[in-house]
């Protein structure tokens, strides 16, 4: 008899609640017809959190995505009117990439959408426990070692 993996097991449970997440989060988008993937998503969300237009190699680089799939996905949110590109000041040859009003609107709209999703996620979950899941979340991203005794 084999014994259980507890680490195993809290792998696998994370990988499906990754992929729960994702799935209610694309379903809320869906619902309200922006016409914005999830990738275009993380884009404008990533772009929000620059203090001035970013060129497309710096976005890659945060997105950790090679410089092809941000230009896809910059062409995608022009086409539709959210992003625009604008020369550098500095230097004509760079081209950097900033949000159009539509584009802060529709910031807005996903961030109603990825509260509902969290909304819907979280309501099996009473208040203190949504209290402890925030601190080990935050434990987990902060990469901070347990100490025990």
């Amino acid at each position: 008899m084999t014994t259980p993996d507890p680490d195993g097991l809290l792998a696998e449970q994370l990988l499906r609640l990754t992929r729960r997440v994702h799935r209610i989060q694309k379903r809320h988008l869906e619902q309200r017809d922006l016409g914005i993937t999830p990738a275009q998503s993380r884009l404008l969300r990533t772009l929000a959190h620059w203090g001035s237009p970013p060129r497309m190699a710096d976005l890659a680089e945060r997105l950790e995505v090679v410089p092809r799939a941000v230009t896809t996905l910059v062409d995608g949110l022009e086409a539709s009117g959210k992003v625009r590109r604008v020369p550098d000041p500095a230097n004509r040859r760079v081209i950097r990439i900033e949000l159009t009003d539509d584009g802060r609107g529709a910031l807005s709209e996903l961030r109603a959408a990825r509260r509902s999703a969290a909304e819907e996620i979280l309501a099996p979950l009473a208040e203190h426990q949504r209290a402890a899941l925030g601190g080990l979340l935050d434990t987990l991203i902060d990469g901070e070692p347990v100490r025990r005794c």
